[in-house]
């Protein structure tokens, strides 16, 4: 007869919630009992009758990760059951967040079998008085992800095996939720040893005993709280333009919204030259917004979704890192972008019949430029130095000195426009974007134009009468000052 592993539930309470047959099974004479941990009141009870148990809590002291722990307790009863079959008994049911039953399931060399237990989530829902059907998530408290937790639901927290671990719990919903926000502890839940308290969130860790049978219970958070979180996010564009919406938020459409998207992103530009970080946080809220107003048109009118949008920028961004998310590998920043022009290429397909195709038509003229000549290198149409196109500027000048001695109105202004393209193609060559370039020489020029006025202002002088190189002095005032 081959080898294997019975794996036994020992519920969440003391032994007389344990079925009958559980228990004759457990003191059968013969009988090798492994136990993950001691820490049960149905083993202390067994342990009176002379039952014994080998236990992995040893395992626990010298290992500070549980994915280690697991995996050295599988692999001790795997070698043990090799020689002779044997029990492996776990608190509560052997289904439920039991990860040593999931990584035993998963190998095929001893066969497994699952005997029963109790779940202590029906006894659970008792004590705390809560309905799952109103949305239930339990969570592993030695695993887990804060973007994992769903705050509109009931949400329970198992294996809060100590402080530590109650402490990681805390410090998680510390993320979203009030140090004042009230969670209740509860302990065996369902049976004699039951005990349940309620404290404030910060608490947790420091004012409650915590142990093997430890649950942890956040009730449904009110929707004033989960500001923060893009659902709620989502729920607030939709009922803007619902039926009980506001009427400007339910008229707007792709095309109305435009100059709003043009003028959230320069405001944030602008914020970010300032280098302010609060408003920063704030532009970048509101170009968020546009996103989502456009996506709920699109969604009212059924023909696309917030999610499809998430989608697509997400297929979009593992596909173009394969460096990242699958096993090429890159040497150097180049070979990034190198790889990236060549994945967008197999994304656009036949759609796009020229090199310059992809350049926004209503983009600002000098970014324009500067993004012509960007693509146009890429296939070595390009200058080989940086002295070639310092050559050519020279060259461009000279052409706009002869057509103004000309006093040729149509040749002047074509002429400006090639200095000022090949000004753009100069700061491509030493990689400065022009329009950031010119952006910041346009704010130096106000803060030291708006130096002036100050000063004259303060002397009781008029700008319209003071003289060019009065005005000139303040301006050096102000460089100075920078």
């Amino acid at each position: 007869m081959s080898k294997k592993i019975q794996v036994i539930g020992l519920g969440a309470g003391d032994i007389n919630q344990l079925p009958l047959g559980i228990y004759r099974k457990l003191t059968k004479e013969n009988t090798v009992l492994y136990a993950r941990t001691l820490d049960h009141p149905v083993i202390e009870s067994l342990q009176k009758e002379g039952v014994q148990f080998i236990s992995f809590d040893s395992l626990y002291e010298q290992n500070q990760e549980f994915a280690s722990v697991y995996q050295e307790i599988v692999r001790v009863l795997l070698e043990k059951a090799k020689e002779n079959s044997l029990i492996y008994t776990v608190p509560g049911h052997p289904m439920l967040a039991e990860k040593t039953v999931q990584l035993l399931l998963e190998q095929d060399e001893v066969e497994v079998d699952i005997i029963g237990g109790q779940s202590y989530l029906d006894a659970l829902f008792t004590s705390l008085q809560i309905d799952p059907i109103d949305g239930f998530q339990f969570v592993d408290a030695t695993g887990f992800e804060r973007s994992q937790l769903v705050y509109q639901h009931h949400l329970v927290f198992c294996q809060v095996y100590d402080r530590f671990t109650a402490s990681e719990v805390k410090l998680a919903l510390l993320e979203d939720l009030p140090p004042d926000y009230e969670i209740t502890i509860i302990d065996a839940a369902g049976s004699d040893q039951e005990k349940k308290i309620t404290i404030p969130l910060e608490e947790l860790d420091h004012s409650v005993e915590v142990s093997n049978l430890t649950s942890v219970y956040v009730p449904p958070a009110p929707k004033q709280l989960l500001n923060h979180t893009f659902n709620r996010l989502r729920e607030v564009i939709a009922t803007l333009r619902g039926p009980n919406g506001c009427p400007w938020d339910k008229e707007q459409t792709h095309e109305s919204l435009r100059e709003y998207a043009i003028e959230e992103v320069y405001e944030l530009i602008d914020a970010i030259n300032e280098e302010d970080d609060e408003g920063i946080v704030e532009e970048l809220g509101d170009v968020l917004l546009q996103i989502m107003l456009h996506s709920q048109i699109g969604e009212d009118d059924g023909y696309f979704t917030i999610d499809d949008v998430i989608q697509s920028i997400t297929d979009k961004m593992i596909h173009r890192h394969p460096h990242v998310f699958s096993n090429e590998t890159v040497d150097s920043v180049d070979d990034v972008l190198s790889n990236w022009e060549a994945l967008k290429r197999v994304e656009k397909g036949e759609t796009r019949k020229s090199i310059l195709d992809g350049i926004p038509k209503a983009l600002p003229a000098l970014l324009k430029a500067y993004k012509l000549q960007k693509k146009a290198a890429k296939v070595g149409f390009d200058w080989d130095q940086a002295a070639d196109i310092w050559d050519k500027l020279e060259e461009e000048i000279k052409e706009v000195q002869k057509v103004i001695e000309a006093d040729d109105k149509v040749e002047i202004e074509k002429e400006f426009g090639d200095v000022l393209f090949v000004l753009a193609n100069l700061t491509r060559y030493y990689r400065v974007n022009p329009e950031n370039a010119l952006s910041l020489t346009n704010q130096k020029f106000i803060e030291r134009f708006s130096y002036i006025e100050q000063q004259l202002q303060e002397r009781g002088l008029d700008i319209m009468e003071t003289s060019l190189e009065e005005m000139d002095y303040y301006w050096n005032q102000a460089k100075e000052r920078e």
